[in-house]
């Protein structure tokens, strides 16, 4: 079974970091990716928005774990077993790396408005963030 991990993070200004996606599955997202075997969701979590944004979570809490079925991702896996965090502290400046098109902070009110990543549509409304 596949295993991923994500965060979402917000500024002072209460705006979410988003990246669209450069393949598959594509769309605007939150950063998030696999959890490597024997790694921890919460470090697999940190890892990826590290390694995606340049940002270093210090303080975060779990805001949902669930199994979705009908998640596919780039490897062509369906069904992935999610862990989503909320950052609570975090520091860095957001820089886009290699695997994302764009980057940019986003109002709530913007963001259902967005082509968002399938599983980040379905995070957004279940959390009712819109």
């Amino acid at each position: 079974m596949h295993k991923s991990s994500g965060a979402i993070i917000r500024n002072e200004k209460g705006e979410i970091l988003m990246l669209e996606r450069k393949k598959f599955p594509f769309g605007w997202a939150c950063p998030a990716g696999h959890v490597d075997e024997g790694e921890s969701f919460e470090n697999a979590m940190i890892r990826e928005v590290k390694e995606e944004t340049n940002i270093s979570i210090k303080k975060y809490k779990l805001i949902v774990a669930e199994f979705v079925d009908w998640n596919e991702c780039s490897r062509g896996i369906m069904g992935h077993d999610w862990s989503l965090f909320e950052a609570i502290e975090w520091e860095g400046e957001a820089v886009s790396n290699s695997e994302s098109k764009n980057m940019k902070w986003v109002s709530v009110g913007e963001i259902g408005k967005m082509e968002l990543e399938p599983v980040w549509r379905y995070w957004f409304e279940k959390l009712k963030i819109i």
